[in-house]
């Protein structure tokens, strides 16, 4: 199979009850962007990437137009096989991985229906049917918080993180006495997540402050050096999210145990391809990770979704996607949404959704 065509696309998805709000800044609306990949056989692919606010990592939507309109003239006749289609990617563009990750996506929801079989049996088969997911608060005040933890956990997740930092960091310890105090208990996992937003020393002192609550530190500092200087001193498991740039960096913070778990996008890793390999690796080292992204539609939510579906239910963190805090769907009648804390796999070949006819309106470029 070869792509015959490519059509790539912009869409605007409005927040929810705006804007949510974490360590780098507050998100009102967000660019998606997405491919439409047709076959030389006529099957069509879609795929997805939305970065989150510029300030959060080193993505953002302009970015990815330009890489895959830069990409997009020698992709046509390319096989769709994801590892040779990965290689004709890296030879004509170095990096931009999160616009690498939307070809990936398509290709893969492409070979699915060719084959009649879902993403997750192309990944290596759903050791699960209803994939857990995990909610995800703003930085918020600590009653408030508070409150939407208890709600959450009266809706069945599993899991919950909260966003913190980019203020006092004693509001901080506040906010997880909080909400310790209101899902303590239940089996609720609570992660603090701090977005790159603590120095050193206000994690230390957090860690300290918090010594009695069994929570995981997501990504506390900006860089892999703060968090080697950190680790023998904490008091609670460290997992690593925006540090993981690459699966190189990946194997390396496994490698070394400088981190307990992983909290891990798909289109940072440059698709679905990757994260099979991450994925992998994490069993081997029996290391917990998530199959989530930073935001995006029903394309974007049902890759993580399938890819949550193969990892090992032991190590499985969960799959976030973003359906709570964007409005409609894509495809109105498969649209990924989230039950009781648990999304429900797609039925259907390859990613199981097909966007609305003219949903995006015209191609912002077509090759």
């Amino acid at each position: 199979m070869k792509i015959r065509e490519l059509h790539i696309y912009s869409h605007e998805l409005p927040v929810k009850d705006p804007p949510f709000v974490i360590s780098s800044g507050a998100v009102w609306s967000l660019e998606s962007v997405l491919v439409r990949l047709v076959t030389d056989g006529g099957i069509e692919g879609w795929g997805e990437t939305c970065p989150l606010v510029a300030t959060y990592a080193p993505a953002h939507a302009a970015g990815a137009r330009a890489a895959l309109i830069e990409m997009a003239p020698g992709l046509i006749g390319a096989e769709l096989w994801p590892a040779g289609l990965h290689r004709s990617m890296d030879q004509l563009l170095n990096g931009h991985g999160y616009a690498k990750a939307a070809i990936d996506i398509a290709a893969h929801d492409a070979l699915g229906k060719r084959f009649g079989v879902r993403v997750c049996d192309l990944l290596g088969g759903g050791a699960m049917e209803r994939v857990p997911t995990y909610c995800s608060t703003g930085v918020g005040e600590p009653d408030e918080t508070a409150r939407i933890a208890g709600e959450r956990m009266a809706e069945g997740y599993p899991r919950i993180q909260v966003k913190l930092g980019g203020r006092e960091v004693e509001t901080d310890i506040e906010t997880l006495h909080k909400v310790w105090e209101v899902i303590g208990g239940s089996g609720m996992r609570l992660a603090a997540d701090g977005n790159r937003g603590w120095t050193t020393r206000d994690v230390l002192r957090l860690s300290a402050a918090c010594c009695d609550i069994p929570l995981v530190l997501e990504q506390p500092c900006d860089t892999v050096e703060e968090l080697t200087r950190i680790r023998p001193q904490l008091r609670h498991p460290l997992y690593m999210d925006e540090s993981g740039t690459s699966l190189n960096a990946a194997i390396s913070a496994a490698g070394t145990g400088l981190v307990d778990g992983f909290a891990m996008k798909v289109t940072r890793l440059g698709g679905l391809h990757p994260m099979r390999a991450f994925r992998d690796m994490c069993e081997a080292r029996r290391l917990p990770h998530s199959s989530d992204d930073s935001w995006g539609g029903d394309i974007v939510a049902a890759a993580c979704v399938h890819l949550g579906a193969t990892i090992r239910p032991e190590l499985n963190e969960g799959a976030w996607i973003a359906a709570p805090h964007v409005e409609g769907h894509f495809d109105p009648e498969n649209g990924i949404d989230i039950r009781d804390g648990h999304i429900t796999l797609p039925t259907g070949d390859g990613l199981g959704v097909v966007p609305e006819t003219g949903i995006f309106g015209d191609p912002i470029a077509s090759f």
